[in-house]
């Protein structure tokens, strides 16, 4: 019996598996297979885990360059999203902020345990229209559902 897709979760057993996607990522040299919902949160958290400060610059970079190195491109279609991407740092920085007690992989586990697992998580937030039009996609764009349950202090655009 197949398990459905919104239960197929990666359950991550060391972090030196979040440190193989984000250098992986960062080296754009991670199978495509492998670049899963679940491995953009591990390269966020491994990123944070690095250098906080400046993940959310380097975050859309990166994902742009990995992109592009494994043959997707960057349109007003597919590719880099930026209210996907921020929205989802946002949420990585507040649960490591709350979850300092935890080992990398066990916070990663346990996010993606959460609501926050599941890849249309942010259906909740934005319409669909909404978080997939060409503006959402160039440029961050606030919830139009609700807001995310997150500080004021927990993200920002760059």
């Amino acid at each position: 019996m197949a398990i459905p897709k919104e239960l197929d979760v990666r359950h991550f057993n060391f972090d030196s598996e979040l440190e193989h996607i984000g250098e992986g990522l960062v080296a754009c040299t991670l199978p495509k297979a492998e670049w899963t919902h679940a491995a953009h949160f591990a390269a966020a958290f491994w990123l944070m885990s690095k250098s906080d400060g400046d993940t959310f610059a380097r975050m859309p970079m990166l994902i742009r360059a990995y992109n592009e190195a494994t043959g997707t491109p960057n349109t007003d279609t597919s590719g880099y999203h930026e209210t996907i991407t921020l929205a989802s740092l946002r949420v990585t920085r507040a649960w490591l902020n709350t979850h300092r007690h935890l080992d990398l992989h066990s916070a990663l586990n346990a996010l993606l345990a959460s609501e926050y697992g599941r890849s249309d998580w942010l259906l909740g937030y934005w319409s669909k229209s909404l978080l997939f039009s060409v503006t959402a996609r160039r440029s961050w764009i606030e919830p139009d559902l609700r807001d995310l349950p997150l500080g004021e202090d927990s993200g920002s655009s760059g």
